[in-house]
This record gives C-alpha cells, sequence and structure tokens, in this order.
C-alpha cells in the first residue's frame, strides 16, 4: 500500500504550490507508508506514557480572577510547553525522518504548527470560548485560514503541512481512550442510536451525491463525514479507499466551517425546542463532528445531557475502525472486485493500517492494561491527541482557499454535504427521542 502517494487528479481545492525542491523531496519513496508509520509513531508515544514519561501537560484555562491569563506565559507553564514539544514532537520528527521529509524546513514547520496549534488550545481556554462551546478545533482552523488569506504559506512552511500524517497518529492515540467497558456500561442505547444513524445517514449523504453527480470518491468521503464522526471519518475513509488526498483536504475543510455555527446553534436550538437534557444530549452527541465540541456543547445541557452526548458520541467514534473495514470491502468489490468479488490481499493492501493501530490501542486500554493504570495515564494521552489534532487543524486552515470550498464542483459537493447534515440532524433527533426519550425503551441512569 503506497499511502503517500496521490493519485493523479484535475480536483484541486486550492492553487497548487510551485514546483520546488519541497515537492521534489515529497516525491522521494519514504522508507515506511505513512499508514504503518502513523501507527509506529502512535505506538511509541503511548509507549513511552507507559513507561513512565508523563510530564505535566500546560494549562490553558484562564478568564477569571483566579485564572489570569498571565498565567499561559507564566515559567512553570512555559516549562510545561517545551517538556510537551520534547515528548510529542521527538517521535513526530523522527518518523518525517523516516518519511524522508526534507528535515531542514520540516523541523521549523512543525514547530510553528505546534505554537499556532498551542495558540488555538489557549484561544479555547479562555472561559467566555468554552461556555459556548467554541473549542481548539475551531480557533486552530481559522487561524490558519486567516494566515493563509493574509500573509500566505511560505514555500519553506509547506514541508510541515503533513495533515494526514498528524491526523493518523492522532487517531492512533485516541484509541487508548476509546474503553469497549465504558461505551457498554453506559447502555446500549447509545451504540443502538448510533447504527441507526451511522447507516441510514450514511445511505441517504451517498445517495445524494452521487445524485448531483459528485464523483464515488468524493461522495464515499463526505459521506462518512456527515455520519459517522466528521475528520476522523474522513481520514479513515481516504485510507480505506486510498483516495485522493486533495478531495480529503476538501472534505475536512467542508466539516469544520459546518461545525463551527452548529456548535454554538444546536444547544440554544435544544434548550428554544423545550427538549429534556438527556434527549438534546443525544441529539449532539449524533451531529456534533468532535468529540471536545460534544463535551463543551454538552455542559450546556447539564450533567444528564453531557452524558448522554459523550455515550452515543463515543459510541460512534468506536466505529471508525468496524466503517473502515467495511468500506474497504465494499470499495474494493465496487471497483476492483467485479464478478470475482475481493480477495483478502487486496482487502488487506486497501484497508488503513493506522485503523489498525486504533484497534489494537484500544483493546490494549480496554483490556489489558489494569484501571490504575489506564486512570494515570489516559489523561495524558487525550491531551498528546490534542497537540496532534491542533497541529493538524492549522495545516487544514493554511491548505484551505475558503472560495473554494464554495466553488469546486459547481458547488456540488458542498451542498450534497449541507443536504446530508440537514437530514442527519433530523434523523438523529428522531433517534434520540426514540432511544432516550422514555418512549421506547425506559430512560437509562445518565
Amino acid at each position: 500500500m503506497t499511502d503517500t502517494t496521490t493519485t493523479p487528479s484535475s480536483f484541486a481545492v486550492a492553487g497548487a504550490p510551485p514546483r520546488d525542491e519541497v515537492a521534489v523531496a515529497r516525491e522521494r519513496q519514504p522508507l515506511v507508508g505513512e499508514d504503518w508509520l502513523a501507527v509506529f509513531v502512535g505506538a511509541a508515544l503511548i509507549a513511552l506514557v507507559l513507561a513512565g514519561v508523563r510530564p505535566a501537560m500546560p494549562r490553558f484555562a484562564w478568564g477569571t480572577a483566579e485564572t489570569p491569563i498571565a498565567q499561559l506565559v507564566a515559567a512553570d507553564n512555559l516549562a510545561r510547553t517545551v517538556q510537551t514539544v520534547l515528548l510529542v514532537l521527538g517521535p513526530v520528527i523522527a518518523g518525517a525522518a523516516v518519511l524522508r521529509a526534507n528535515m531542514p524546513t520540516f523541523v521549523p514547520g512543525a514547530l510553528l504548527l505546534y505554537v499556532l496549534g498551542w495558540l488555538s488550545q489557549a484561544m479555547a481556554g479562555y472561559v467566555g470560548a468554552a461556555g459556548f462551546g467554541l473549542e481548539y478545533v475551531i480557533f486552530a482552523l481559522v487561524i490558519g485560514l486567516v494566515v493563509n488569506h493574509t500573509i500566505g504559506v511560505p514555500n519553506w512552511l509547506r514541508e510541515g503541512l503533513r495533515t494526514e500524517y498528524y491526523i493518523k497518529t492522532g487517531l492512533v492515540v485516541l484509541g487508548a481512550t476509546i474503553l469497549f467497558d465504558e461505551i457498554v456500561g453506559a447502555g446500549m442505547l447509545g451504540i443502538m442510536q448510533a447504527l441507526v444513524v451511522v447507516l441510514s445517514v450514511w445511505a441517504f449523504a451517498f445517495w445524494l451525491a452521487r445524485r448531483l453527480r459528485v464523483d464515488d470518491e468524493m461522495a464515499t468521503m463526505l459521506a462518512s463525514a456527515v455520519s459517522i464522526c466528521g475528520v476522523s471519518a474522513a481520514i479513515a475513509t481516504c485510507g480505506a479507499i486510498q483516495g485522493d488526498k486533495k478531495k480529503l483536504s476538501y472534505v475536512t475543510s467542508l466539516v469544520l466551517l459546518v461545525a463551527m455555527p452548529m456548535m454554538v446553534l444546536m444547544p440554544l436550538a435544544a434548550k428554544a425546542m423545550g427538549m429534556s437534557a438527556v434527549v438534546a444530549g443525544a441529539w449532539l452527541g449524533g451531529t456534533l463532528d468532535t468529540s471536545a465540541a460534544v463535551v463543551a456543547a454538552g455542559e450546556l445541557l447539564g450533567d444528564a445531557g453531557r452524558n448522554a452526548a459523550v455515550v452515543v458520541k463515543l459510541s460512534q467514534n468506536a466505529l471508525i475502525g468496524f466503517a473502515a473495514f467495511f468500506l474497504t470491502i465494499w470499495w474494493a468489490m465496487r471497483h476492483q472486485g467485479g464478478k470475482h468479488g475481493a480477495s483478502v490481499g487486496l482487502i488487506w493492501d486497501r484497508f488503513p493500517k493506522f485503523v489498525f493501530g486504533f484497534l489494537l490501542a484500544s483493546l490494549l486500554f480496554s483490556f489489558v492494561l489494569n484501571d490504575g493504570t489506564v486512570a494515570a495515564t489516559r489523561g495524558l494521552v487525550n491531551d498528546i491527541r490534542t497537540v496532534l489534532f491542533a497541529m493538524a487543524f492549522v495545516s487544514i486552515g493554511l491548505e484551505t482557499s475558503l472560495t473554494s470550498v464554495v466553488s469546486t464542483g459547481g458547488g456540488r459537493p458542498a451542498a450534497a454535504f449541507l443536504g446530508g447534515q440537514a437530514f442527519n440532524l433530523i434523523v438523529t433527533l428522531i433517534a434520540a427521542y426514540a432511544f432516550f426519550g422514555g418512549l421506547l425503551f425506559a430512560l437509562p441512569a445518565l
């Protein structure tokens, strides 16, 4: 599986940079494919934490008398930041060397991405932003977009804009925070809702995209993003179908741009419609595309609403691996299997290996490690994932042209996504009432 190659395509989200030394360096064959490398780097980060490398992570909460803004740049917080850089960027930079990146430009580029990602976390840490559910992924995207549309992106920084590398590694680390016993222990209702929503919304979104003459690759990524869990699902789907990376960049940008108003408006709409906290939480958990956004928006609904939102979101996150597996089979049979079906070798070749790492990490923390170790390391592992995702979302903003989001494909992909999201809002609302409204099942204790 040639994980880092891109299928030639006339599809373009933004103007392609001039052919320079960075472009030539990227064409060199890497020592290990990007998918497997994400598994190795993610495993190395988890192993370091389990081995006892557990520095205190930077504090980002501020905006009250007890937490003034000055504490963000206090000596102890800056020391924590340096420790985080060493812990996270050490393995990431080593992995980039294996990818045969142009290291003299990748290293400063990665450091700048970390700084901008740190700034996005600091902005999200403001008490007012947290109160409205505005989280770091939104600020990271906005920072990247502002830089991209004002001063522009210098060529030396482009080598560090390896969005998929950061997200794939972050997804492997994310697996360590998805515990099967928590999902099952919270009740089967969240799993049942997730299955109903994912299957129905995926089918409708794919059908709508094809009716709007969106190509198969784009339609598949759009359908997965809107139905499962946003950017993470889009990345996993792109790996499963070996899709065009430019199309993936477009989809991830579209997901985040649409998520911004949803995070603020959905809790307000739930209250205006007089929903119970549990139903509203299940609605938010099934439609908002990032876990942090779900938690932040759920906080506005109280403990029961937040818990319902988290249960549904965790259930959808847990479906990433299964969805990638079935999409791999479906795509291989649809495009390469022909009348004879898809071979096991073809399916394995197409299966995104970083999803394999995600599942292994989840199994390790769910069934192998003792509860004390999981409790002692889970918070730090989650913080590491946040660092990687913040860098990825800044990269997305730096690579995205806002005008192209509307103009690409004559606006048909954007229309398909918006139509799929509208359908998602309706179906998930019905499912939330069915599973969490006490209509068909007893109300869960949340």
